[in-house]
């Protein structure tokens, strides 16, 4: 399957972004008019809600261009932030894989998925049980090809392993967090990818909107949903948000410098990667779209690279927040715990 050089997020496409769905249908439109045939969104994104309004989006004869990504793993039943709810309806499990593959496919309003991925590990099954569920979904035509998502180094190349051993097809994709301010996937993360051939699809590639010229030194903090949902990771009286905007401020120096907008040296930055396949851009809003269509067209020149170099090290990540975030709809009990021992 060959994909455009971005990929178009839902995550944004429902109550968590923009509640409108003629809107985000428009945008999605756009996307694929301006050349996107790729598009990932998840069940957990707005509880379906996302998968909903890109089956819509999709409809009269624009499926069959599309490469169609969704994910599985988060709670399903619950509010975002909230506890609770049915423990059978999350995971990595094969009875969870199977039955939720069919409500995405319900949802999406397609009869099969393109990649189908694991939104996280899982402490609780065996890789081999999510790998071996994941082949039978592949042989049975109801998906293409399967991947994960913001797994560990040495998770990927333990399901490489199992795959391998078990006669089980193997993950082809990762979609790991990946922007200028968050680069420690340089350190292992990527290596493993490459050495086992597999597409890399970078989310928050301009981490999580710091990377989008609105956060200067000197100025409010703008608004935004993502601040509304998630306030601690904007908070300025952590040390680590102060590091990302003195960061993100010498970063839109550079860009200027170099004449071009801080969203497209970010999004080039990613793209210019070796490992890299497509970054994921996420926007709520027509006007963000617009301002990163362009970015497929830039190439940072070796000067720019070691300004970046400079201000965020290769394989550093600013925020610890960062090195493991999770969306609090996917966060449970044994993560959270591990993340504040």
């Amino acid at each position: 399957m060959q994909v455009s050089p971005l990929c178009l997020g839902a995550m944004m496409f429902g109550a968590w972004g923009e509640p409108d769905h003629d809107t985000s249908i428009k945008i999605i439109h756009r996307a694929l008019d301006a050349g996107i045939n790729f598009i990932d969104t998840a069940d957990v994104y707005s509880q379906g809600e996302s998968e909903t309004i890109v089956g819509k989006a999709l409809a009269n004869g624009r499926r069959d261009d599309v490469i169609l990504a969704t994910k599985f793993h988060g709670q399903m039943g619950v509010a975002p932030g909230q506890t609770g709810g049915d423990p059978n309806k999350r995971g990595n499990s094969r009875r969870w894989i199977i039955q939720e593959v069919e409500n995405s496919l319900r949802r999406l309003n397609t009869d099969w998925i393109d990649l189908y991925q694991v939104h996280r590990p899982d402490r609780d099954t065996a890789i081999d049980e999510t790998l071996s569920a994941l082949t039978d979904l592949q042989r049975q035509g109801k998906i293409r090809a399967f991947g994960s998502s913001t797994f560990p180094a040495h998770e990927v190349v333990e399901a490489q392993w199992t795959a391998r051993d078990r006669g089980l097809s193997p993950f082809v994709t990762e979609q790991p967090p990946y922007s200028i301010l968050v680069r420690a996937i340089e350190a292992d993360l990527l290596p493993v990818t490459q050495r086992y051939d597999m597409g890399v699809l970078p989310w928050s590639p301009l981490a999580g909107g710091w990377l989008t010229g609105r956060y200067r030194k000197g100025q409010e903090i703008p608004a935004s949903r993502r601040a509304e949902r998630m306030p601690a990771r904007y908070d300025l009286s952590d040390p680590d948000n102060q590091r990302k905007l003195e960061a993100a401020d010498a970063l839109a120096v550079v860009a200027e410098n170099a004449g071009m907008s801080l969203v497209h040296m970010a999004l080039a930055f990613v793209l210019q990667h070796p490992a890299v396949t497509a970054p994921i851009i996420g926007p709520r809003t027509m006007e963000q779209l617009e301002t990163q269509l362009g970015a497929v067209d830039v190439t940072l020149t070796t000067d720019v690279l070691d300004q970046i170099d400079k201000i965020v090290p290769p394989g550093v990540t600013l925020a610890r927040a960062d090195r493991g975030y999770v969306p609090p709809a996917l966060q449970d009990p044994f993560l959270r715990r591990r993340r504040t021992s």
